[in-house]
């Protein structure tokens, strides 16, 4: 459970696992959104990733409704090796809509992956997305009809998004993308069951500070 393993982190009484537990339990809203927790076992597809940022998936969710922003969909990007995610609100998903955020995005700031995988998707497909992973040396690959289950991780992902958004978005839901921000600051600091890591960790070599952190304060990590 992500909200334990952050409140452990941070605090400490007697009881503490029992009633963050007995907390999240009570939490209606979320239980009505998210439904029984399963673990479901398919078909494994084995790609060892041996660095960060060397192999990613993309993926778009939507249609949502119009934010007044103008956006529409979100550009969904997630690193193997850390699972460091990023979103970002588009008005479109035209091909070159997708390529000049994941260059602006990503790339800009993380480097050149060396391997990017997405579903089979026509705006990944096309011949500018063909031509900008040829000019930039990517090795473009996707999910096949027989192997949906390669696409695991960033479907999962798109889940907790989207389950994210259930419960925040204002009635007309034209809101959606202002709450992308610090959905992203939680999902960062929270340990990944994969990893046993946060992704910040993983990227950083440390914990994202969380505003409690700056309310309540922290232990020290450095050693007296």
């Amino acid at each position: 459970m992500k909200t334990l393993s952050k409140t452990l982190e941070r605090f400490y009484w007697d009881r503490l696992r029992a009633d963050v537990e007995n907390w999240c339990r009570k939490c209606h809203t979320c239980g009505a959104r998210k439904g029984p927790k399963t673990r479901t076992k398919g078909r494994l597809q084995h790609y060892n990733v041996g660095a960060l940022f060397e192999r990613m998936a993309l993926d778009i969710l939507g249609p949502f409704p119009v934010t007044t922003k103008g956006n529409r969909y979100v550009l969904v990007l997630m690193d193997y090796f850390t699972k460091w995610p990023e979103a970002i609100p588009i008005p479109d998903q035209e091909a070159s809509t997708v390529a000049e955020e994941l260059v602006r995005s990503w790339i800009s700031g993380y480097g050149v992956p060396m391997i990017l995988h997405s579903d089979q998707v026509t705006n990944f497909n096309s011949a500018l997305f063909t031509e900008l992973c040829k000019l930039l040396g990517i090795l473009k690959t996707r999910t096949t009809a027989l192997h949906l289950e390669s696409d695991g991780m960033v479907e999962r992902f798109n889940l907790t998004i989207l389950n994210h958004l259930s419960l925040f978005v204002s009635r007309n839901q034209t809101d959606w993308d202002t709450h992308l921000p610090l959905f992203f600051l939680a999902y960062r600091s929270a340990e990944h069951e994969v990893t046993g890591l946060t992704p910040a960790e993983m990227l950083f070599g440390r914990t994202l500070r969380l505003p409690c952190d700056i309310l309540f304060g922290r232990p020290s990590e450095t050693p007296s």
